[in-house]
């Protein structure tokens, strides 16, 4: 009898061994993964769409910062254009530093000669009005190469015009045949075309 005491103990013994972590031993590791992380602002090094990831340069010196295309898309966008401002929570992981959330995103500040003249060409010199509604649209198609391509407002059957400059100071880099967005438009010389380019929460948060 006393044998299969013993066996029950040590039975008991190793099924608690293999219970779960207590809800505080879990809150606490869950404190120290989320203190892992730190908050980095920084400008965007380079970032392809097709390759799926691109760099980041912290602020602050230091080796280049991973910048996931997955990260990206969690943030709402697709791409990001080159020398944008970024705001990222970093963690290091066995390959190196790592985002792996994006707080923020700025524009890259257009250099002045040929910011002007492509503000210009594109007929884009005036600031970016904000009183004008985010409308969420759809990407027909985008040509990088060309420079320009357009879109379509939800229950809009019109094309409206997208050219590469306002995506750079959208802090875009590229847009995807379907991919979901927010636009500001006007009505141009040659008909509707975006002046501002954002994610497509953005127009669902201004419905709320």
């Amino acid at each position: 009898m006393e044998s299969f005491a013993l066996k029950d103990d040590v039975h008991l013994s190793k099924l608690k061994e293999k219970e779960p972590k207590a809800l505080g031993d879990e809150s606490v590791a869950m404190r120290d993964a989320d203190e892992g992380d730190t908050r980095v602002l920084g400008v965007v090094k380079w970032f392809d769409p097709a390759k799926g990831f691109g760099f980041v340069v912290a602020e602050g010196g230091g080796p280049d910062i991973l910048l996931h295309a997955n990260v990206l898309r969690n943030f709402g966008q697709s791409s990001v254009a080159d020398a944008a401002e970024i705001e990222i929570t970093i963690q290091k992981t066995p390959r190196g530093m790592q985002a792996v959330e994006v707080l923020r995103i700025e524009p890259p500040k257009a250099t002045e000669a040929a910011g002007e003249e492509e503000r210009e060409s594109s007929g884009l010199a005036e600031p970016v009005d904000l009183t004008l509604p985010l409308e969420p649209a759809r990407v027909k198609w985008f040509d990088k190469a060309k420079g320009f391509g357009f879109a379509n407002i939800f229950g809009r059957p019109e094309d409206v015009f997208l050219h590469i400059e306002v995506l750079r100071r959208s802090g875009l880099a590229d847009l995807q045949p379907g991919e979901a967005v927010s636009l500001r438009v006007i009505e141009g010389k040659r008909g509707r075309m975006a002046v501002q380019v954002t994610t497509w929460e953005a127009a669902l948060r201004t419905d709320v």
